[in-house]
């Protein structure tokens, strides 16, 4: 060690702390003239110790006492040694007469292997939160923790936190391989909270930055990171996670309820519910409801709640708005035990330019692009991560990984696929880069999708959904077909279809009538999730129930009519919060769901009519066993654009097991209208969106109808049935007993 060493010590610019803090041993050269001997004289060791705070320092080794130098004033020490001192402690006496024992982290060897930072380097950690963050450990006895950050940039990190006052000097990490920083900190524990200090090469930027690994963060808007181990929680759900993996999710029942937990329900106090709490009321919700799943917006910390959780800023760190990992945890367990599964969305695509978070993490454009016609999205005010690097590709699938194997979730929901997939996505011509070949794809990204689908379909039962708004072929296609290998895709243009013809006066509809016909002609070319989602009714875009037209009761009815044609259309699932029960106002994340309209008869009533579709659909395996293929759906009737009707029949994987679906989009009642079915037998009516139990006239069919044999719409035989205005009709085909078939047949007939 020489001067200028410790001089950058002192400052917080020297590269390679642990060279020269810690022990070291120190040759002992002869005095000059002296003569030379046979042997080469044995080192001394050395002690050293940067520890400001501290007015005198002991060294404490064996029982021995040896006092540490003070070369510097300001808190350089040094300590000579025959020997290595092997294990030792500090007893270090502060400026305000305080005494206290502790060990020296400069006194420990590297911890992550030399392995995992070659997996690092080339982008396949996949498990990197195991190596990377602030995990509790216990070295040889002595509890601490050891803090790891890739920072491959940076001329100097170092930890500050509760443990060292918030000082940036005192504790430099070491500097691996592959631009990897990390330290051991004896006497740090779990609930304290820290950063890290990054100066760059150049000396320009320095910065207090979270954790980007960290599995805790201070309540916003503090953004501090915090000591957090994951270990010790016992789960409850094997039975779940065991019948989770052996089902196929394309053939099972999937209907979601997306949630914004910060504004689902406040409580008597104003405040968002905990997680402890949801576990309670939301899981008892969304249960009696018969949601199948639980999507929420996304939970990862982040600094802004106006952003919906959609700008991250801590990608491993449940947000403590609801209370801690574990609790979330419990929420999660407890979700699985009441047989609700959990989708979380998930943003890959960009990030916040907070201070404190991802950009410019150690002085460069380490996780985004440097150019900013490709690292910038400029519609949103975000980065873009740079796909094509290995470091970052393996931050975000880890991160994946992370959240189904550490939580138990059971899929992810990928948002804003498509500003992944097009480098001029929100971009005027000259402000975005073409990729090598000349066109718009973003190849990396497109190559970083398929790969953390492949991965993410290696845990069982686990899924990932696409909301991907263009028609890029192949999203929720496999792999080996040159698909991207989402599980499912949003249909977004059913969607909007829907609304453009809803919220029509009905008068008008027969004149848009391909609108509710046309997602038929590309339903099976993805696997479709149909989703009412929170965006569709924010910011001007108007709740469900105010996109309706008519009267109250014209708007309750038409929208019973939409909700019964999605149920029953080819397809998964998804409705947002508030519009089971027709709220009549936008979604707005400062305020909780307006509850309080429940005591009004026809909110009530539509929430019954909701719970009903839910049972319906998981009762009925023809609603979702076959939503992705041609065997699953066939029209009856599309062609009566006149009355706007439409009339179908849906099918399970057994073809016998069918219903027969029949739509009115007018609020003229419809008597003695026909529809051709495929056998002669009773067709009971299951669902009639007209009942008076869900706010309707009770116009119907006493309960079902017989079959005449009379061919209709290319069927062998049809029922002539009452179709209530504004509504949807589901009837089942209710086959006598073979005893019974003669009597029936002859009845029939005459």
């Amino acid at each position: 060690m020489n001067a200028a060493e410790m001089e950058a010590i002192i400052g917080g610019y020297h590269r390679d702390a642990f060279s020269v803090l810690g022990p070291h041993p120190v040759e002992v050269k002869p005095p000059v003239g002296a003569p030379k001997a046979g042997k080469a004289p044995k080192p001394v060791w050395e002690v050293r110790a940067f520890l400001p705070q501290a007015q005198t320092l002991t060294l404490l080794k064996d029982g021995a006492e040896i006092p540490m130098e003070k070369v510097h004033p300001r808190g350089f020490f040094v300590a000579e040694l025959k020997h290595n001192p092997g294990v030792y402690q500090f007893r270090l006496e502060d400026y305000h007469g305080g005494v206290r024992v502790m060990e020296d982290p400069f006194r420990f060897g590297t911890i992550i292997t030399e392995f995992d930072l070659h997996l690092h380097s080339q982008g396949t950690l996949y498990e990197a939160w195991k190596s990377f963050g602030a995990h509790v450990l216990d070295l040889a006895g002595i509890q601490g923790v050891l803090f790891a950050v890739w920072a491959p940039g940076a001329s100097f990190v170092s930890v500050a936190g509760d443990f060292n006052d918030w000082d940036t000097l005192r504790h430099p990490m070491r500097h691996r391989n592959c631009g990897v920083w990390e330290i051991f900190i004896p006497g740090a524990r779990e609930g304290q909270s820290y950063k890290y200090f990054v100066r760059s090469q150049d000396g320009s930027h320095q910065e207090l930055k979270a954790d980007p690994f960290a599995f805790r963060a201070e309540l916003p808007p503090l953004s501090a990171s915090v000591i957090c181990s994951l270990e010790g929680y016992q789960w409850n759900d094997s039975a779940w996670m065991q019948r989770r993996s052996e089902l196929q999710p394309l053939n099972q029942p999937l209907s979601t309820y997306e949630v914004h937990l910060e504004s689902w329900m406040h409580g008597p106090d104003g405040r968002p519910l905990t997680w402890r709490e949801l576990s309670v009321r939301l899981v008892g919700y969304v249960k009696r409801m018969g949601y199948t799943h639980i999507e929420l917006l996304p939970i990862s910390e982040h600094p802004y709640s106006g952003s919906w959780g959609y700008q991250v800023t801590g990608y491993f760190a449940p947000t403590s708005r609801y209370g801690s990992p574990a609790d979330f945890k419990y929420f999660v367990d407890v979700c699985h035990n009441e047989g609700i599964g959990v989708i979380i969305d998930w943003v890959p695509g960009h990030f916040p330019k907070d201070a404190h978070g991802l950009a410019k993490f150690d002085g460069t454009a380490l996780y985004e692009h440097e150019d900013p016609r490709q690292g910038e999205h400029l519609g949103w005010g975000t980065l873009i991560f740079n796909f094509g690097r290995n470091e970052v590709r393996e931050f975000l699938i880890s991160n994946a990984l992370f959240w189904l194997n550490e939580y138990h979730i059971d899929g992810l929901r990928v948002d804003a696929v498509a500003s992944m997939l097009y480098l001029d996505y929100c971009r005027e011509p000259g402000t975005w880069i073409p990729n090598r070949h000349g066109g718009r794809e973003n190849l990396e990204a497109i190559d970083f999708l398929r790969r953390f689908n492949e991965l993410v379909h290696k845990v069982p039962g686990a899924m990932t959904i696409a909301e991907e708004s263009t028609s890029y072929v192949g999203v929720s296609r496999p792999l080996y077909t040159g698909g991207l290998g989402f599980t499912m895709k949003w249909n977004m243009g059913w969607m909007h279809d829907m609304f453009d013809y809803f919220s029509m006066d009905p008068l008008y509809r027969k004149g848009y009538h391909t609108q509710i016909t046309f997602s038929l002609l590309y339903a099976f070319t993805e696997n479709f999730v149909l989703p009412i989602s929170h965006d569709e009714v924010v910011y001007g875009k108007r709740s469900l129930l105010s996109k309706m037209p008519g009267d109250e009761w014209q708007k309750f009815a038409n929208v019973r009519a939409f909700l019964g044609y999605m149920y029953s259309h080819p397809g998964k699932k998804l409705l947002f919060m508030g519009c089971e029960i027709g709220d009549a106002l936008e979604w707005n994340h400062h305020t909780s769901v307006p509850w309080h309209i429940l005591q009004q008869p026809l909110n009530a009533a539509l929430q019954s009519y909701m719970k009903e579709l839910n049972r319906l659909y998981k009762d009925e395996p023809a609603l979702y066993q076959v939503d992705f293929s041609h065997q699953g759906f066939e029209w009856i009737d599309f062609s009566d654009v006149e009355k706007s009707m439409i009339s179908f029949v849906r099918r399970a994987e057994n073809p016998k097991d069918y219903l027969v679906i029949v739509c009115n989009f007018t609020p003229v009642p419809r008597e003695n209208y026909s529809i051709g079915v495929p056998e002669l037998c009773y067709y009971r009516e299951i669902l009639n969106s007209d009942a008076a139990q869900f706010g309707g006239g009770n116009m119907g069919n006493g309960g079902g109808v017989q079959a005449q044999s009379k061919p209709w719409h290319r069927m062998p035989h049809h029922i002539a049935i009452t179709v209530p205005p504004l509504a949807v009709l589901v009837f089942k085909p209710m086959r006598p007993e073979p005893a019974d078939l003669p009597e029936l047949e002859e009845t029939a007939s005459a």
